[in-house]
């Protein structure tokens, strides 16, 4: 199997067969994200006959015993026993119709036990197919897809260039549950800075609320050198929120959601791990915020986050 740099991957799709099918981020200019600045391009197409090579290599797994063997130690579903694809890249999605259907259909014929196939994708992603076209695709497995949203708050959207309102993301991801396409969405907790958290907790809600996402994830931002956030706050143009503000914000979202969703906080950016399926888990998770509100120094969470070296 071919990688390219860092593999991403939500915590949920460990179990899935990691199919490497573009590289880099097409946007890459959000003023936060690092994540890509390592690759020596900003994005590429993985070759078909790559992705062909690819899966007829993972196809050996399941006959192998050596590569069996390999697969157990390592940690990696074997083959036979692989029932979804989780295609690697910033976001996969943004390509074509006709390659993504291309993709799918290799999939099917060098691993047919795998029914599903999901990836990231950024909300602007979604709006080069047709309404037919999502639908097909879904036909065709594409479903669970993962979308960083980052957050409701229109002003924070603007000010880190993610290339996107609010209203896209109601419009787009709207077309995707009409499609029959599931969807997981991440948040980014602080984006919206000092002193306006619990705002942007709100919109962020009022968003997820016309929806139906399966998944609400957060992740805490942390800013690294590299970022170009990092320069804005060296300037003096944007104030990162504190960390026990971050955590009000978490809560206030959590308040504000009125859908049922499977609401978590799961990636190494978060110094406490939840999760809980609303509204029947929703005093739990509450309570679980008020305590680390109540108990936890802010201290402690910026020597967490200074300690974070890598997401």
């Amino acid at each position: 199997m071919h990688y390219t740099g860092t593999i991403w991957r939500p915590p949920y799709e460990a179990d899935s067969l990691l199919l490497e099918v573009t590289a880099g981020c097409t946007h890459h200019r959000c003023k936060f994200c690092t994540l890509y600045h390592e690759l020596p391009f900003q994005f590429k197409m993985t070759p078909l006959e790559t992705v062909r090579r690819d899966l007829q290599e993972a196809q050996l797994w399941g006959t192998d015993p050596v590569a069996r063997l390999a697969a157990r130690l390592q940690g990696r579903p074997e083959p036979g026993h692989v029932r979804r694809a989780f295609l690697v890249g910033a976001n996969p999605f943004v390509l074509q119709y006709g390659r993504l259907m291309e993709i799918a259909g290799l999939i099917q014929t060098y691993i047919p036990p795998i029914k599903t196939i999901g990836c990231f994708s950024r909300v602007t992603d979604i709006a080069f197919k047709s309404d037919e076209e999502l639908e097909a695709l879904h036909r065709a497995g594409y479903d669970g897809l993962t979308i960083g949203i980052e957050t409701g708050d229109d002003e924070a959207l603007k000010f880190m260039d993610k290339g996107y309102c609010a209203a896209d993301i109601v419009e787009q991801c709207g077309r995707l549950d009409r499609a029959g396409i599931h969807y997981s969405f991440f948040c980014l907790i602080g984006i919206s800075g000092a002193g306006r958290g619990e705002a942007g907790a709100r919109a962020t809600a009022s968003v997820c609320n016309r929806l139906h996402p399966e998944l609400i994830g957060v992740n805490m931002l942390t800013v690294y050198p590299e970022s170009r956030l990092y320069e804005e706050v060296r300037r003096g143009s944007w104030k990162e929120a504190g960390e026990i503000e971050k955590y009000q914000e978490i809560r206030a979202l959590l308040e504000g959601l009125e859908i049922p969703v499977r609401f978590a906080a799961l990636g190494a950016s978060n110094a406490f791990r939840f999760q809980g399926q609303l509204p029947g888990d929703k005093a739990a998770v509450r309570a679980a915020l008020d305590n680390i509100l109540e108990t936890v120094r802010e201290e402690d969470l910026k020597e967490y986050r200074a300690n974070l070296r890598h997401l």
